[in-house]
């Protein structure tokens, strides 16, 4: 795993050890980066269900401002402290949390650009946190979903509507727009 483009680019990362975690393929994060890469300059970026940190951590190294990074795990969030210090990230562009995802967008206050969603699959995780996010992105806003290509999500949910869909081998792209308030 490494950071493949921006001002950290070629730095390798490290990815918890075990099955807990299923690290984004680089053609994924690729396609991801490719649909959101106008709208990243200066953004603040949700990584949620973070694993090991790596799409935040892309998000920073191609010009986000932020990035808020949530995991259950405290394993997980230990292994995207140390990837934070491998790409030399600023310490006040960056929060990490220990939370339950849910929860966590249940209950912050804060507000986001751009919501990444890569729960573990196939376990309703992504449609509750779709549903759950709605309250944290800004107007014009964009939730990003990584998902199973069978597993199917709705046109509109919560006020976002599905902008588009990208299939890459088994992996879909979905990409969500807050409407306009």
């Amino acid at each position: 795993m490494r950071i493949i483009a921006g001002s950290a680019k070629g730095r390798r990362l490290q990815s918890p050890v075990g099955n807990d975690v299923r690290p984004t393929t680089d053609i994924v994060k690729e396609a991801v980066f490719s649909i959101v890469q106008f709208e990243l300059e200066e953004c603040s970026f949700l990584d949620a269900f973070a694993g090991s940190g790596q799409m935040g951590l892309e998000a920073l190294s191609r010009g986000a401002e932020t990035v808020c990074f949530v995991d259950s795990s405290h394993r997980s969030m230990s292994v995207v402290r140390k990837n934070i210090e491998l790409c030399s990230f600023d310490s006040d562009r960056v929060v990490t949390v220990v939370s339950d995802t849910i929860r966590f967008l249940s209950g912050t206050k804060e507000q986001y650009d751009i919501v990444f969603l890569d729960p573990p699959y196939m376990t309703g995780l992504l449609q509750k946190a779709l549903a759950a996010s709605a309250r944290v992105v800004k107007d014009g806003g964009i939730i990003v979903c990584e998902h199973p290509a069978e597993e199917q999500l709705p046109e509109i949910t919560s006020g976002f509507s599905l902008e588009k869909n990208r299939r890459y081998g088994k992996i879909m792209i979905s990409v969500y727009r807050k409407n306009e308030s």
